[in-house]
């Protein structure tokens, strides 16, 4: 009797060994499948962060609401960005005196290169008046000639301190002094660059025509001619105008600073 209940003391204790282990595998097998299924979503989730990540750059570099707006074509008409209201002067604009009612010599250096120039203060008054008197207290100096127009309408746009079209002396004036009737700007022709439909947008930019222009007039009317280049054309074109303009955008290719504007 000894001997049997021995024996099976002996096999509950090996049936009880095997019953643990069995749990223990069982605990571990699900823990592993477990592991196994947490790291499939955890996966998959991050599968799906990162789609996201790529489908909204996508999205905002390829035209999401988080792209810049398009930049159109530059127009070839001489314009300014516009800084007021239309139909008064703005800012403390300089007497339309000071051009004596007479003619302007002087010479307007851009890079190496000496322009000639002649202002009609007979015929532009307030333009010319404006004009001299930035270049008698130095505001041209340095400026750039930011926009180049090479279809139909040939200018080369400066005085801009922004350097952009929207800069000016912090003052605006009219009304249009000095268009031409039939539109035609011929080659050398100085005139002041302005805001479409508004005639006292003038500031400071100006443009050089550098072969010969028609330029439309619009509600104001054309563009104020200050007055002409009397030299210096052909280098102009030489070695700026013709080099054309930036690829996509309106710029000289040939960067272009005034460095010096006389006049007497």
């Amino acid at each position: 009797m000894a001997s049997n209940y021995k024996l099976e003391r002996a096999a509950r204790e090996e049936r009880g060994r095997v019953r643990s282990y069995q749990a223990r595998r069982a605990v571990h097998e699900h823990q592993k499948k477990r592991r196994v299924r947490d790291n499939l979503i955890a996966g998959g989730g991050l599968l799906v962060v990162l789609t996201l990540i790529v489908v909204a750059q996508v999205f905002y570099f390829d035209g999401g609401p988080g792209t810049p707006a398009a930049t159109t074509a530059a127009t070839d008409t001489p314009t300014t960005t516009p800084t007021t209201a239309a139909g008064a002067n703005s800012g403390e604009v300089p007497s339309s005196t000071l051009a004596e009612g007479r003619a302007w010599t002087g010479t307007m250096t851009l890079n190496d290169i000496p322009v000639g120039i002649e202002l009609d203060g007979a015929l532009a008054p307030q333009a010319v008046s404006s004009t001299i008197n930035l270049v008698q207290t130095g505001f041209y100096n340095g400026l750039t000639c930011h926009r180049l127009t090479v279809d139909g309408i040939f200018v080369l746009q400066c005085g801009d301190p922004v350097g952009d079209g929207t800069g000016g002396p912090g003052y605006s004036y009219g009304p249009v002094e000095n268009a031409p009737t039939d539109n035609v700007y011929p080659a050398g022709t100085l005139a002041m660059a302005r805001t479409g439909n508004d005639g006292f947008s003038n500031g400071s930019q100006f443009f050089i025509v550098y072969e010969d222009s028609t330029i439309p007039a619009d509600s104001a009317g054309g563009y104020t001619v200050l007055g002409r280049v009397t030299s210096g054309l052909d280098q102009i074109k030489a070695e700026i105008t013709d080099a054309g303009i930036t690829a996509g955008g309106a710029s000289p290719v040939v960067p272009t600073t005034i460095t010096a504007v006389t006049v007497q």
